[in-house]
């Protein structure tokens, strides 16, 4: 809770701070990097940095922090706190790193704003933002915790024993352990960072979706190749189309990510698009395992039925299921043959679905396929804490759900 002084000066200056923040998170950024180039090295995305996504991310979960605090001082925000805390332990971020983030943000905030930003001022944001960062580390320090590893330790040597061609674009790495440590099993949605050694030296970070249930010796993850290089936007997938094979090492951090399905025997819906089918297989293949007598209901939408990654893994896996179902749109037709039972032409349309009473709804595509989708479900009745949402990497809609 803000202090009665930082208060009024917060709600004085959220409006130009909001109107700027972009501009700060941009210039926090050039200046950390600039003076803490180590940072770039196994705990950013490069890629993410340079296409301005990481920026958007920062301005959101900042800015929506700041209005909670004004707006309602009696909650927490907790889907972005969550959010932002999973992704952070699965990089092994460190509590004396926030130290270093302050001083460059406080440095990007005066920058900008010059002379407005008065002593009072700059005591004010500085309480948001240790307010912030402290349940942050808090909530950090309590993961670590409960699966027994520090920053430095989440991570672990795999082999890679099979490498399966799923399309065009889509390559599926089943990974084996290396050691006898214990492997920390997965939830159902869960994801693993992958840290890659690049042609320059740099480690860069990337996360992937568990795309089946772990067995104790095996994941499976897939990756989609980025297309557009030679920006950092894709360096990673296409070393991993390239170059990793049958036999290579890869390094994993232990399975994180907010976004799990909830052990109920409510009907679930899994609306996907795109390589958004990552998530969804994951947890389909935890409800073959668990013996799972749910309904369940599978939508996806992909360009074409070669695109749609995944596609045999989820179809068998529902199969073994006593109620499950698919319904697939895609935007091309198949050449010479008319559309299967279950498959539509054109984009995913929810409205004309029937839907099961009292269901759990996940979502995962591109943005703006998951904003129309939770909007129709919203205008169909369906409420909103029923619908959860995986974004692949920075959560640009986090102020959309406070």
């Amino acid at each position: 809770m803000l202090s009665n002084t930082s208060r009024p000066v917060i709600e004085a200056t959220l409006p130009v701070v909001g109107e700027h923040i972009q501009e700060i998170a941009q210039r926090f950024y050039a200046h950390m990097f600039a003076e803490k180039p180590e940072l770039l090295d196994g705990l950013f995305n490069r890629g993410n940095q340079a296409d301005g996504r990481q920026q958007q991310a920062l301005a959101g979960s900042v800015a929506a922090f700041a209005g909670f605090l004004v707006n309602k001082p009696d909650e927490m925000p907790d889907h972005l706190l969550s959010r932002i805390s999973h992704k952070h332990v699965s990089l092994g971020l460190r509590a004396d790193q926030y130290q270093i983030v302050h001083d460059h943000l406080m440095w990007a905030i005066v920058d900008v704003l010059g002379e407005a930003v008065t002593e009072d001022v700059a005591a004010a944001w500085d309480e948001v933002y240790w307010l912030m960062a402290n349940v942050l580390i808090n909530q950090e320090r309590a993961m670590y915790a409960a699966v027994h590893l520090a920053p430095e330790t989440i991570w672990r040597t795999w082999r890679v024993v099979q490498k399966i061609r799923e399309t065009d674009d889509v390559v599926t790495f089943v990974v084996e352990r290396t050691d006898e440590r214990e492997v920390k099993p997965s939830l159902p949605g869960q994801y693993v960072t992958l840290k890659a050694l690049m042609p320059d030296g740099v480690h860069q970070p990337r996360q992937y979706s568990l795309t089946r249930a772990d067995d104790g010796q095996h994941r499976q993850f897939s990756v989609k190749r980025v297309h557009g290089l030679p920006t950092p936007d894709g360096e990673v997938s296409n070393l991993l189309h390239s170059s990793v094979d049958v036999g290579d090492e890869v390094v994993l951090s232990v399975p994180f990510g907010d976004v799990v399905l909830k052990y109920t025997d409510r009907p679930v819906v899994f609306a996907s698009a795109g390589i958004g089918i990552t998530p969804m297989a994951g947890m389909i293949s935890h409800l073959v395992r668990s013996g799972s007598q749910r309904r369940v209901t599978l939508l996806h939408a992909d360009n074409s039925a070669a695109s749609f990654a995944l596609r045999g893994q989820v179809q068998s896996d529902l199969a073994q299921l006593p109620d499950a179902s698919m319904t697939a749109w895609f935007v091309e037709p198949s050449k010479g043959a008319q559309s299967a039972d279950g498959e539509l032409i054109g984009f995913m349309d929810v409205s004309t679905i029937e839907l099961p009473e009292d269901a759990e709804y996940y979502l995962c595509g591109p943005l703006v396929f998951m904003q129309a989708v939770r909007s129709a479900l919203i205008d169909r009745g369906v409420p909103a804490r029923d619908i959860q949402y995986e974004v692949f990497g920075p959560d640009l809609w986090l102020a959309d759900f406070q």
